[in-house]
């Protein structure tokens, strides 16, 4: 990775708190997480504001706001 970021290995306080989750939920922690690192009350808030987009109420499934993030993350040609 190219951008300035904290390691899983590095981690500790709020960003070793986020990293762990990220670990127990995907397996791994994404890049789009670790660029975040060095300012981690904003990674965290961008994290709680993915929660709501993906997993709050709303008129659509969480599988076609899935297929929306996908169709998004190929037009722009980075990883989903």
């Amino acid at each position: 990775m190219w951008i300035q970021s904290i390691s899983p290995e590095q981690a500790t306080g709020l960003v070793k708190q986020v990293y762990d989750a990220a670990i127990a939920r995907a397996g791994k922690v994404f890049h789009i997480v670790r660029a975040m690192s060095l300012h981690p009350p904003a990674m965290q808030q961008s994290l709680e504001l993915y929660k709501v987009v993906m997993l709050g109420p709303g008129a659509l499934t969480r599988r076609q706001r899935e297929l929306l993030a996908v169709v998004v993350s190929q037009t722009n040609r980075c990883h989903y």
